[in-house]
């Protein structure tokens, strides 16, 4: 073998070396059923068919608890903790027990009720007001200063309701703490006191936070469904924010990146679509993959198999060149964090290596002839 044919030889060896790690988008179709557990690997491998398309549709749904919705509403005229009252009490005298000289009426404003539920009001003493309606207390009062003032008329006003109000924040038109009053003892009367949401309200989610218990609902929900519309308690946090809920598109499509859902339910196809759809040049229909964890009852239901234990990875295969593969794609539901990758053609791997190898011969006989 002369000198030159060793040379030539090394740079194609080389060329061949370099066309094994050629850049791509990621796995091919092949390498991913070979990641399959009943090849050792750690994922479940499955194409996706009518079957398939139903026992995987289950999505996690927003909505409140029974706890929630068996709360009644609070009485609007109910004192609390924490209130601020405003007291008139009037004597039928000249000289009372509390007006000046001259005057038939003592104002107490701003009396606010302590941490146990009491205020104190003058000779009266110290009065139990929680619990009680503002004329509830205006008749204990007055039969507290009835045995001291002759036929004193006592009225009683709830100022602001402090000890009875939510907290409204993020994205409404104006944010704060509000007491709950008579219009706004329900979860909609209190957003339309906020202003309303300032986000588009087909992908606004509302939280309620209630002590250790959360529920939320699609905005358009709780307008549609008399039931979500639950009723306020004390301390109640209202979060309003845009859907979070998100999958991210990989390999061989229009766009790689990570996409909001931006509904509450769409499918492959319009999520391959909403990413620019599959890249002609590039892409295998028949290899458009869905990578999500499923929970344990799902996939039971998928795999058809009762000895299924915890969240499983599963990877679903579409084929979009059978006759039924597009049916199939727009029946099957994308999820929070699912991951849509298409594979590579295989066309587009030999392509690279045919480019790779015909670049190193024209290296090759390039240094030849420098050699020569």
């Amino acid at each position: 073998m002369t000198g030159r044919t060793v040379r030539i030889t090394a740079i194609l060896a080389m060329t061949f070396l370099a066309a094994c790690a050629l850049p791509r988008s990621g796995p091919n179709k092949n390498e991913i059923f070979k990641g399959a557990i009943e090849r050792g690997g750690d994922a479940h491998v499955v194409t996706v068919n009518n079957h398939v398309t139903r026992a995987a549709s289950w999505t996690p749904s927003y909505g409140f608890s029974s706890a929630f919705m068996s709360a009644g509403q609070i009485g609007a005229d109910e004192i609390r903790p924490g209130d601020v009252l405003g007291l008139t009490i009037w004597e039928n005298v000249d000289d009372g027990l509390l007006a000046s000289l001259g005057q038939s009426n003592t104002p107490l404003t701003e009396l606010q009720v302590d941490s146990a539920g009491y205020i104190f009001v003058p000779y009266a003493g110290r009065i139990r007001a929680a619990g009680n309606s503002p004329d509830a207390l205006r008749q204990i009062i007055t039969d507290r200063l009835g045995s001291q003032t002759p036929d004193p008329q006592v009225t009683v006003t709830r100022v602001a309701g402090d000890g009875a109000t939510v907290s409204v924040m993020g994205r409404v038109t104006g944010q704060g703490v509000f007491p709950i009053e008579r219009p706004t003892r329900t979860l909609s009367s209190m957003l339309a006191r906020a202003g309303g949401v300032a986000i588009d309200p087909e992908i606004a989610v509302v939280t309620v936070k209630r002590g250790g218990n959360t529920g939320r609902v699609w905005l358009r929900d709780l307008y549609a469904n008399s039931r979500n519309d639950i009723a306020l308690r004390p301390g109640d946090v209202i979060l309003v924010e845009e859907d979070q809920r998100s999958f991210t598109a990989l390999g061989a499509l229009g766009g790689q990146t990570k996409v909001p859902l931006g509904s509450e339910e769409i499918d492959a196809i319009e999520a391959i679509a909403m990413v620019g759809g599959l890249s002609t040049a590039l892409a295998d229909p028949t290899g458009v993959f869905i990578l999500r964890e499923e929970p344990e009852s799902v996939a039971r239901a998928v795999l058809g198999r009762n000895d299924i234990y915890g969240d499983q990875r599963m990877a679903y295969v579409l084929d979009l060149t059978q006759p039924n593969g597009l049916f199939l794609a727009r029946d099957f539901l994308i999820r929070d964090e699912d991951t849509v990758y298409v594979t590579e053609a295989p066309y587009v791997q030999w392509q690279k290596t045919l480019g790779a190898i015909t670049g190193g011969a024209s290296t090759a006989s390039t240094l030849s002839s420098i050699g020569n």
